[in-house]
């Protein structure tokens, strides 16, 4: 992905604007100055008041520390979106209907245009069919009102007249399946001013999302060529985004069948109810070139933000991209760069997407086309169970993608809806980002400690993920270890869950007390580890067995592992695994039949190069 540094347009000047950047930085000085009190536990666990970090305190710190004091927000009415579909593709109408049921929009805010039926469109089209039919439904319908606004002169600006909305009852707009996904290049485009942009940028192609985004600002007749700057880029405050400032928010109900996008909501509604639980995976390339930095950079703070958030966070700083035999477990959260094609572990028959998740790779062509479960990534994410997502369209430049940092910030941190915290992470617009998933989604929405208390009074399986969140936080505020391994050993629903028994494992292998660790993960196996949490278990058991002098044990759990999985993606590791411990443990046959295997699963070595002349 290219990253030239674009003339990032403001919609009325056309001129070089610096986009700002969010606060919420590693190092920020202002990150650090948060300080977190203590929490008091129930006395039976023998912890002073300020022991740890609850959930909902944490919450109220980061609001405070952001914005001020937030007041809590209702439930977003679905009387906010209208629903846009296809009127030639009967399937988009279905989808529009389930979303409105599932969602209570108003039928006078469902809208059917006929449209063509590929993914892209011309830019003609596009205006005479969609953006100019849309802003008349929402004038007819009075869902706003567009009007002349003085702009007051500033220092450095005179004053001015925009039209944009004064009044509107709508903020968000969902497309549905079927409605095409690219506004074609127009290779007649000429408008002033476009001989000023760098000439990778004097183009029209975009996302429809990207473009109806500033349909508010359709009176305003905006430069079609290049990026335009999102004045809310890094935006906190959920009252700004809104059609009076310029803005609707856009996503789209997708994916390669009808059946996958309607399922979005469901997953979505699923999440905001019983809370978003589960493992974040960061996928760096550990880039040191200035030119691609900015992606390794986002990618970095979206994980710090998880740590320090209380999700179980694994980042990989390798070039390459996670293996397919990665054991990626019970996934809430990933983001990663920069395959062309769905790659790894997301290549698996079953991916163990959690409802709710969040899935994004970074590519310059990952929204292509989302009707493929194999090309590209949003289409193969969405088929592998992801709930929300966003992709590209065409090249964007690395600059010109979103800010994963600032999403992962403004939806975890702040309590934003997913429509809200895509459109806080876009530092552009009219450009190449299309939005995927449902945009009144917001499973951070509910007080987390009374989530939790509701969690463990109902005997809800989900408590563990709870439990687990509360044990990382505290890790990550500093508390000392030794406190929270005594919490997990001592806490009932450890004995009956794998997932903090596990922890309690690692937890002990921090320490420094690897048979303490072994037992809890061979503990941990005996319950209701998700199958690839069990690959990890196994992997791990057999690694740390051989140190204390259980070779033995370590060759079985191998042995396990190729059993119960057949079809693991890098049996040629577990072989040259066994090998060894067989030849140790005086098996002579076995080590016979690893060889062979071994030397059947080994790839052939590249053709010699024939001698120069």
């Amino acid at each position: 992905m290219p990253n030239p540094k674009p003339d990032i347009r403001s919609p009325k000047e056309g001129r070089n604007l610096k986009a700002e950047k969010d606060s919420y930085l590693v190092g920020n000085p202002r990150a650090q100055r948060i300080r977190i009190s203590g929490f008091g536990f129930p006395s039976a666990f023998g912890f002073r008041p300020s022991d740890l970090v609850p959930l909902f305190l944490v919450c109220v710190l980061a609001a405070l520390a952001w914005s001020g004091v937030l007041p809590a927000r209702a439930a977003n009415p679905g009387d906010e979106v209208v629903i846009v579909y296809n009127t030639r593709v009967p399937e988009s109408k279905d989808v529009a209907d389930y979303y409105a049921q599932r969602r209570h929009v108003p039928a006078s805010q469902i809208f059917g245009f006929p449209l063509s039926t590929s993914e892209d469109m011309s830019r003609t089209e596009f205006r005479d069919e969609l953006q100019q039919p849309l802003a008349k439904m929402l004038k007819k319908q009075k869902l706003w009102q567009i009007d002349q606004t003085i702009v007051p002169a500033t220092t450095n600006h005179p004053g001015r007249v925009e039209w944009k909305p004064v009044k509107s009852k709508i903020r968000y707009a969902l497309l549905c399946y079927g409605v095409p996904l690219r506004v074609d290049k127009d290779p007649a485009l000429s408008e002033p001013g476009m001989d000023n942009l760098r000439p990778e940028l004097r183009r029209d192609e975009a996302a429809v999302d990207s473009e109806l985004a500033l349909l508010p600002l359709i009176e305003e007749k905006l430069p079609l060529a290049g990026p335009l700057r999102n004045a809310l880029y890094t935006a906190t405050n959920v009252a700004m985004f809104h059609p009076t400032n310029g803005l609707l928010l856009v996503t789209r109900l997708d994916g390669p069948t009808p059946a996958i996008a309607r399922g979005l909501v469901d997953k979505a509604l699923q999440a905001e109810a019983d809370g978003l639980w589960g493992r974040a995976y960061f996928d760096l390339r550990n880039i040191k070139d200035p030119s691609y930095k900015l992606g390794d950079d986002w990618i970095r703070n979206a994980a710090e933000v998880c740590r320090h958030l209380g999700f179980e966070t694994v980042v990989d700083d390798n070039p390459g991209t996670f293996p397919a035999a990665f054991p990626m477990s019970q996934i809430a959260w990933y983001i990663g760069w920069y395959d062309v094609n769905a790659s790894g572990p997301f290549t698996r028959p079953v991916v163990e997407f959690v409802p709710g998740a969040f899935a994004y790779h970074l590519h310059s062509y990952s929204a292509a086309t989302l009707r493929s479960t194999t090309q590209n990534w949003v289409g193969p994410l969405l088929a592998k169970g992801a709930t929300i997502t966003m992709g590209c369209v065409d090249e964007p430049y690395l600059s010109g993608t979103p800010d994963v940092g600032v999403f992962t910030v403004r939806m975890i941190y702040h309590g934003l809806t997913f429509g809200e915290a895509a459109y806080a992470a876009q530092p552009v617009l009219s450009w190449q980002t299309t939005v995927v998933g449902d945009p009144l989604y917001r499973p951070f929405g509910r007080n987390p400690d009374l989530l939790h208390r509701e969690l463990v009074a109902h005997g809800s399986k989900l408590a563990e993920w709870s439990w687990l969140r509360l044990v990382d936080v505290n890790l990550a505020a500093g508390k000392p270890m030794a406190e929270l391994v005594a919490l997990l050993d001592r806490l009932e629903t450890t004995r009956h869950s794998a997932v903090l028994t596990e922890k309690l494992g690692d937890l002990y292998a921090a320490q420094g007390k690897p048979s303490s660790a072994v037992y809890e993960y061979r503990q941990a196996l005996q319950l209701d580890a998700s199958p690839q949490q069990r690959v990890r278990l196994l992997l791990t058991l057999a690694e740390k067995l051989p140190a204390l002098d259980r070779q033995h044990e370590a060759y079985e759990d191998y042995q396990k592992l190729l059993q119960e999985f057949p079809d693991y993606p890098d049996k040629l590791a577990i072989c040259r695994k066994l090998l060894p411990l067989a030849q140790q443990l005086g098996k002579q046959a076995d080590a016979e039949q690893y060889e062979a295997e071994i030397s059947r699963l080994s790839p052939p070595p590249p053709p010699t190069a024939p001698p120069k002349t």
